[in-house]
């Protein structure tokens, strides 16, 4: 299960030679893998290239008539680890995962992969989520590469140049026997366009024909001194020689001409479109060529000597167009035009800013500032700035016209199943006083904000209960780590449960069990009701804890507010020493709202009863106090003007975003707050009894109301 359907999109996936394959950049990047005849595959979930997972697992009848083997992984380092088939064997392999923090979690089997090498194409996929639509800190995986001595491309975002690296990167892997990194930013994989497919072919080896046995044992291949002191100087003397070699043979990188002949820009290949368009908008291209010339770098890393001097050479100035910082390129680029004794000035983080996504401005500001220092001949500089100037201004000129908006804070969906356990500890807090809470990756990292405000620490997936491990002995009362099932299954079980249960620790850990790993899109995982293949996985939270000694352990329907807040006081005041684990159970909103729509639909189709509750509030009884809302924080409870004239205060109002989830009730009651939430039926396909009840609740009704009502009720009839 995935936050989106492929099924449709992956028969494109069996387009054959000369046909043309139209969609997403993602899916374009699965295309390009069984082309290249990829042996195996795996990869951990996470934007914005989690789809790359998800196409193949709607693909796996293609796969499978190929013989690619799928490995949906439960964290990155196990992907990372999957590469070592390449080392050894004649085996093209793939893995994907969200960098940097991804990267960061695999680094351990990234180091221990290039240093022997590989045989086998060996590609990584990874998600360059940086910039303000990021999820993750502020870090690229520029500097793995770099000291790993692994490759990474970034092509342009177009079809065609996306493709070709795929298929590109094996080979370039196989001829310099290192890892190559190929990373998409978030517009690269949901680029659409179209390109010329090729048959899919293939592994030399795989689940359609087998390899007889392992190779005659070669000690060489392993990553294990003394041999790794050689491997070292092989990275250096042999495989970046190999590296720059196929990269120029095969005219990786792209130069267009332009012009403006004493001028250039060198720019990475996922920012070529970006500044392509500043460009534009000074006149400077056309849609299809630049007036300045421009060396595209669609090999981020390593950087090709010759061709770098080839394209300066009689250059006044060259402006290195990098996102974020340090400033590698521009580094790499100085040094070896200073080695080369080429004068060259090097534009860059000077007229561009240090940090932070190249948005558009930002590459305006930027260009102008480079016309602005080098005032190119036949071309009206001061015009441009006028222009640039004029451009920004306009934006500014609209924010302001626009005015303020108010503060949106990001949160929990309607209905979330996580929202009600951080209204209990709100209101455990309130009897028990604070204390401190570890926060995790994932979908509940948002009780952060308003109106709920909790958390003190966020370090990594699943680092919760590891993060709190310092805390408790300092503290008087007891932490309390707060962490996904997915989370639990990528990192938090070894690195936190075990580390806590080794050291005798005596935190609290909460263990949200909403069934998917949520936040990057509702994928399964080991402890979902059904894997990928829709049998059983065979596994639970509840038997792994109890397995490793986990002594103290309740698990809660987290909708029953008052029994989370009665089991949290219960967990902070147990004289029993140790770890305490809170199993909240909950499927998460939006996959259980996609499964009932399908389960309503046919019952309604049947002729079948079909009822949903909605909650209200009763605007005679509402106080206007909105501790409701303080408490709960749902994107359903909302306010509106007081109808009684007497009464300025707004009301409470339940919108028409309602999910019928009950918390408003469950915190106004947990919380002993007023009565005036109400809770009723829309009833389709009414039945016999339904519509009898209905009769007599309307004639109760208008008796204490004074009035008699003959009207028939009012209920849905069925579709």
């Amino acid at each position: 299960m995935s936050e989106r359907s492929f099924k449709k999109e992956v028969q494109s996936l069996r387009l054959g030679e000369g046909e043309v394959f139209r969609g997403e950049g993602i899916l374009a990047v699965t295309k390009a893998l069984l082309q290249s005849g990829v042996s195996y595959v795996g990869g951990y979930q996470g934007a914005p290239v989690s789809h790359l997972v998800d196409v193949l697992v709607d693909a796996e009848d293609i796969i499978d008539e190929l013989g690619v083997h799928l490995e949906t992984c439960t964290n990155e380092a196990s992907a990372a680890a999957m590469l070592g088939a390449s080392i050894s064997y004649p085996l093209r392999g793939c893995v994907t995962w969200k960098s940097i923090v991804g990267t960061n979690v695999a680094a351990d089997g990234l180091s221990n992969l290039s240093s022997p090498g590989v045989k086998g194409g060996a590609l990584i996929v990874i998600g360059e989520d940086y910039g303000e639509g990021a999820s993750v800190i502020q870090e690229r995986s520029y500097a793995y590469a770099m000291k790993s001595s692994m490759w990474l491309l970034d092509p342009r975002p177009d079809l065609p140049t996306i493709v070709n690296a795929v298929e590109k990167g094996f080979e370039l892997s196989e001829a310099s026997h290192a890892p190559v990194m190929l990373e998409l930013r978030i517009r690269a994989c949901h680029v659409t366009g179209e390109f010329v497919a090729k048959d899919n072919k293939r592994g030399a080896f795989s689940a359609q024909n087998k390899l007889e046995g392992p190779p005659k044992f070669d000690f060489n291949r392993l990553s294990h001194p003394p041999v790794t002191f050689i491997q070292e100087r092989h990275k250096v003397e042999e495989r970046l020689p190999a590296a720059r070699a196929f990269i120029k043979e095969h005219k990786l990188n792209e130069m267009f001409d332009g012009d403006i002949a004493d001028l250039g820009i060198v720019v990475l290949g996922g920012l070529y479109n970006s500044t392509m368009r500043a460009l534009e908008r000074f006149g400077l291209f056309d849609g299809y060529t630049s007036r300045i010339p421009t060396y595209v770098l669609n090999v981020a890393y390593p950087l090709v000597p010759d061709e770098l001097i080839q394209f300066c050479a009689g250059k006044r100035a060259v402006l290195i167009v990098e996102e974020g910082f340090p400033d590698y390129v521009e580094q790499q680029v100085n040094v070896e035009l200073r080695r080369a004794d080429l004068q060259t000035k090097v534009f860059g983080k000077d007229v561009l800013p240090k940090a932070n996504e190249y948005t558009s401005d930002a590459l305006i500001a930027g260009v102008a500032g480079f016309l602005r220092a080098t005032r190119p001949a036949g071309v009206d500089v001061d015009a441009l700035d006028a222009r640039a100037n004029a451009l920004l201004a306009r934006k500014r000129a609209a924010a302001q016209q626009v005015g303020d908006l108010p503060v949106r804070f990001p949160t929990f969906c309607t209905g979330c199943p996580e929202r009600p356990v951080f209204s209990a500890i709100k209101l455990m807090q309130r009897e028990l006083g604070p204390t401190h809470i570890s926060t995790d990756i994932g979908c509940h990292s948002l009780a952060i904000f308003q109106p709920f405000n909790l958390g003190n620490s966020i370090l990594g997936y699943g680092m919760s209960l590891a993060s709190a491990a310092a805390v408790g002995p300092n503290m008087a009362k007891r932490p309390i780590a707060v962490m996904g099932d997915g989370g639990f299954w990528h990192n938090g079980v070894i690195t936190g449960v075990a580390s806590n249960l080794f050291n005798k620790g005596d935190g609290i850990l909460i263990v949200m069990a909403n069934g998917y790993t949520s936040a990057t899109g509702l994928q399964y995982m080991p402890s979902s009701k059904s894997s990928r293949d829709g049998g059983p996985t065979g596994m639970s939270i509840e038997n792994t804890l109890k397995s490793m000694g986990v002594k103290w352990m309740r698990k809660v329907r987290t909708y029953s507010v008052g029994t989370m807040v009665a089991t949290l006081k219960d967990a902070m005041k147990t004289a029993q020493t140790g770890l305490k684990v809170i199993i909240a159970d909950g499927e998460c909103m939006l996959a259980r709202q996609r499964r009932v729509r399908v389960e309503e639909a046919e019952k309604l189709s049947r002729g079948e009863r079909v009822a949903k509750a909605r909650y209200g509030i009763d605007d005679a009884i509402c106080t206007g106090d909105h501790s409701c809302i303080r408490l709960s924080g749902c994107p359903s409870l909302t306010v509106k003007p007081n109808p009684d004239p007497l009464r300025r205060d707004p009301v409470a109002n339940v919108n028409q975003g309602c999910v019928g989830c009950g918390l408003c009730g469950e915190v106004a009651h947990a919380a002993v707050l007023c009565p005036s939430f109400y809770k009723a039926e829309i009833v389709r396909n009414p039945s016999a009894r339904d519509v009898a009840l209905a009769r007599w609740r309307k004639r109760i009704i208008g008796w204490l109301g004074g009035a008699t009502i003959d009207a028939e009720p009012a209920l849905e009839p069925a579709e």
